[in-house]
C-alpha cells in the first residue's frame, strides 16, 4: 500500500508539495509528539518559521 502512495505522488502534481513532520513537546507531560502535514514545495520555510 505505501508503494502505492508513494508512486501516485510521484506522478502529475505531487511533485508539487513536500510532506513536512513537525515535533511539538506537551507542556503537561513534557512527552514529544509528531505531526505530518503536505504543504506546497514554496511554502516550506514559512511553515516551518511559525511556531
Amino acid at each position: 500500500m505505501a508503494k502505492k502512495v508513494v508512486a501516485t505522488l510521484q506522478t502529475g502534481s505531487g511533485k508539487e508539495f513536500a510532506k513536512v513532520i513537525r515535533m511539538t513537546k506537551s507542556s503537561k507531560s513534557g512527552s514529544y509528539s509528531f505531526s505530518e502535514t503536505m504543504v506546497p514545495n514554496d511554502k516550506v520555510q514559512e511553515f516551518l518559521s511559525k511556531r
